[in-house]
Formats: C-alpha cells, structure tokens, sequence
C-alpha cells in the first residue's frame, strides 16, 4: 500500500514526508487555491521538497480534450520528475487520457464516484483511479463497496490501472478501503498524523524510560 499526502500546504508537506513513508502528493484546484500565491510556484516547491522520483499529482483544468492534452503538456514541462496528470472522468476526460496513455504521459482518473466510471478510465489507459470515498458516503452510496467493485473489476478484466483511493474524513474510512483492496490512498496531513497517534503509546513509552532512568540514571546509549 502507497500513501500520498493530500496538500499543497509547504509546511505540512515538509513535516509529513520527513516522518512518514509517503509515496508523493496530490493536489487538485481547490487546495492548490488555498494557499494564495501562484500555482505553479507552489508545484515547484513541492517538487523540490519531495525530489523527483516521487510522484506529484497536479489536476487539469480544460473542458475538450484539446485543451486537457495541451495543459498536461505544460505541465510535464514545467514540473520535471515523476509527475501524473489528474483528469476528471467525462467524455472529453476519456479521450484526452487514451490520447494522453499513448504519449505515455501519465493518467490519474479524477472524480470518480462509480465502479462503471473507474473501468471505463482504465480501459482508456488510466494510470490511475481515485474513487471519492467519503463524498460517495455522502451521496447515500458506499464508498467501501465501490472501492471492492473497482478492485474486482480490475482483476477480472486483468487491467493494470490502480486504485489511489480519496476524500476521508477519518481513519476509519481510510482501514475500510486498504482492507477492500485499495492500492494506495492520498490523505490529509491532519488524518496522516493520527494513523500514529494512540495515547496508550506515548504513556508506554513514559514509563518505560522512567523506569529505565531510575535504575540506571541515563538513557541506553550511555549505560
């Protein structure tokens, strides 16, 4: 299982892939706005902060598929290193990702909210998927299931698309669709933080040093 950072947050990002395994970030319109400064500026310095050989998520904006093809140029040029265009799943998103999947430049299926949305982005030549897990919970639907759905449809029709799976508000969400089968899935920095966060932990931890310290008066490397 891979997991992503799912900000544009410079600071979060720096703290996040310091301490934790991630595999890249993702971002997407409305978090890239939220930092108020140019776009591209917050890209590159991300990029500079996870190196190259991550993978950096950056959506794309065009309504036709001329439009989709022309920005995922100008985006792989500008962003040297492993980056992935994300393209929303419509009928102009589909052309633009089998266009795009036979420049090999690389694919994630964006706004999917149905298993029938995610096999159609694969058999166009998707990298990548991202099922919407908690705004699908919202929608009265499952997110859970539909995660297992696509799982299975990728297996039985033997694609290679994966799954990166999205939008969580909280940990349960995001267990529930690693054991559906999810591959990877991109989170919050505030969600990553608590994957570790257990009180049990840091009062174990307390007391074992405490009584390591009154016996021996120092800590295990100057025993």
């Amino acid at each position: 299982m891979r997991l992503y950072i799912d900000s544009a947050n410079l600071n979060q990002i720096r703290h996040i892939n310091e301490y934790f395994p991630v595999a890249g970030v993702t971002t997407n319109p409305s978090i890239l706005v939220k930092e108020k400064r140019p776009f591209l500026d917050v890209l590159q310095e991300i990029r500079e902060v996870i190196g190259e050989e991550k993978e950096l998520f950056v959506q794309l904006l065009g309504d036709t598929a001329e439009e989709i093809v022309q920005e995922a140029k100008y985006i792989s040029r500008e962003l040297p290193g492993n980056t992935v265009v994300k393209i929303p799943v419509t009928e102009e998103g589909l052309k633009a990702i089998r266009r795009l999947s036979e420049e090999n430049v690389p694919t994630l299926a964006t706004t999917i909210y149905t298993s029938f949305q995610a096999l159609m982005a694969a058999l166009a030549g998707a990298k990548y998927v991202a099922p919407y897990v908690n705004r699908i919970d919202n929608l009265t639907g499952d997110g859970r299931k539909v995660v297992e759905e696509i799982v299975q449809l990728f297996s039985t029709n033997g694609l290679s698309t994966e799954m990166v799976a999205a939008s969580f508000k909280n940990i349960q969400q995001v267990l529930n669709v690693c054991l559906a089968g999810a591959q990877s899935v991109t989170v919050g920095p505030d969600l990553i933080e608590k994957f570790i966060a257990f009180p049990a932990t840091a009062a174990d931890v307390a007391v074992f040093k405490e009584e390591w310290q009154k016996s021996y008066g120092m800590n295990l490397i100057h025993s």
